[in-house]
């Protein structure tokens, strides 16, 4: 009975970390979409900048309102290079690769970051790396590959596009792995208000453009920058910390492979881009592989003391537990609206 007492607050803090990281999901896909739409009418760097100034509004208010204060020194260091390379280089490098790219390759172009982060959070955070995370990966990365060559065939246009796509993906796991220690210290809030402000600081060079564009811009591309601010970049990067609190980069990294094959069926409802057998394979193929990655073997009988063991191969008391759910209730959660647009030639 005092087991299953201690196990109950295990489980839910368990399922809120998998909507939270479920919510980062559908939004950051949602986000290739836009970025297609707001690119159309803003260059890269603007759109960055857009994006990055809405987010930060967003995120300060909450933060006020909470009272948060500052994050402690500890956790400046992550807080500067994961907003340096994540919120600032990696919005950049993504807004340019989308206009060269359809929104589908570009989103799994981006997935070998999974990959680097992996490696990365092997080699230098310790993570484990269980049976069931690498050959969900590697189920995931085979979907991938599957999606980016029933896209391909289209010449030398898309190498500019592919190319950025890849320096996006290598900025985006050094950011992840610069920021699960600073959640260590700081909380997802916290961590991810500071790292929008350091992103957006950076990308201040382009406040003449985003200015001259804003000018000429229809109303839909600038509410889609908007949207891209307040949701995936606010919202979805505060689920996001929440839940890579939780658990290890490598595993979070493995739940982002759900990215491509839910652009793929944003961009045939949103942007007409009609996907191939080979293309719906893939994005079967990367779902298949996250549900294998966040499975878990069955729990041996013997497993008291008050101590489970977490999916990644963490442990975790349940008095902790319990004092992350409590966390959980005052958790940051604008909602959501997505808003897809006309389509280019290329995506993200």
């Amino acid at each position: 009975m005092a087991e299953n007492s201690r196990v109950r607050p295990v489980r839910r803090a368990e399922l809120l970390a998998g909507g939270a990281a479920l919510v980062t999901v559908v939004l950051w896909a949602s986000a290739f979409v836009s970025i297609r739409s707001a690119g159309q009418a803003y260059a890269p760097g603007a759109l960055a900048l857009g994006r990055l100034a809405a987010g930060a509004v967003a995120l300060g208010l909450i933060w006020a309102v909470r009272r948060e204060g500052w994050p402690p020194q500890a956790a400046w260091r992550g807080i500067a290079v994961s907003g340096a390379l994540w919120f600032g280089f990696y919005m950049v490098a993504l807004n340019w690769g989308e206009q060269q790219v359809d929104a589908g390759t570009a989103a799994l172009v981006v997935n070998i970051g999974p990959l680097l982060i992996a490696l990365l959070g092997a080699r230098l955070l310790g993570d484990p790396m269980p049976p069931r995370l690498l050959a969900g990966m590697a189920v995931s990365f085979a979907g991938a590959v599957a999606v980016g060559l029933s896209m391909s065939g289209e010449g030398g246009a898309s190498v500019l596009g592919v190319v950025l796509c890849v320096l996006a993906a290598v900025a985006y796991a050094g950011g992840v792995v610069a920021q699960k220690p600073a959640l260590g210290s700081a909380s997802a809030l916290q961590v991810t208000t500071f790292g929008c402000l350091v992103g957006a600081v950076l990308c201040l060079p382009f406040a003449g453009q985003l200015v001259r564009d804003a000018a000429d811009a229809p109303l839909s591309a600038t509410l889609n920058m908007v949207y891209l601010g307040v949701f995936p970049t606010a919202l979805a990067f505060t689920t996001w910390a929440y839940a890579l609190a939780r658990t290890t980069a490598s595993r979070m990294g493995a739940t982002t492979y759900a990215v491509p094959a839910l652009v793929v069926l944003m961009s045939w409802l949103a942007l007409d881009e009609v996907p191939g057998p080979l293309t719906l394979a893939g994005g079967a193929l990367c779902l298949a592989g996250v549900a294998v990655s966040r499975s878990r073997p069955r729990a041996g009988a013997g497993a008291g003391a008050g101590v489970r063991g977490a999916a990644d191969g963490t442990a975790v008391t349940g008095a902790a537990e319990v004092a992350v759910v409590a966390e959980v209730a005052v958790a940051v959660a604008p909602d959501t609206v997505t808003e897809p647009r006309p389509r280019h030639d290329r995506t993200s």
